[in-house]
């Protein structure tokens, strides 16, 4: 699988996996497809939106991990310093916690529906939590 859906709250993506650069991030989180959650603003790191996860063990370590997504960019922070999280940059942003910068494994990027990047974040700033849900196309 190359691509995947994602929806928050009413807006529609089209993401690409990093087979090539996070492999087994990418492996891992196929397997829990399709994936169903909450996904709140995320004031420590910019403009990005998250969901928390917890004490969840993904399985994976890091690759192709970064502090600074660039707006579209789809980390998973496979836990360690902070909990286990799914970070979405949707314009600047610089990943971190109160525990302090963190890097997570870039393994997915919006290909379509960027231009509804800003409108989501800022309706997750400002209406609060909505669903997310990642499935294959």
């Amino acid at each position: 699988m190359e691509n995947l859906r994602i929806t928050v709250g009413p807006f529609a993506f089209t993401a690409r996996f990093e087979l090539q650069n996070a492999p087994e991030t990418c492996r891992i989180f196929q397997s829990f497809l399709p994936f169903r959650n909450q996904v709140i603003h995320s004031r420590w790191s910019g403009e990005a939106v998250w969901v928390p996860l917890g004490d969840f063990q993904f399985g994976a370590g890091f690759e192709n991990h970064t502090c600074h997504p660039s707006r579209g960019d789809i980390l998973l922070y496979p836990g360690g310093h902070s909990e286990t999280e799914l970070l979405f940059a949707y314009g600047s942003s610089s990943f971190a916690s109160k525990m302090g910068a963190l890097a997570g494994n870039h393994f997915l990027t919006i290909t379509e529906g960027r231009e509804q990047l800003e409108e989501m974040g800022k309706m997750v700033l400002w209406k609060g939590a909505q669903p997310i849900s990642f499935e294959a196309p």
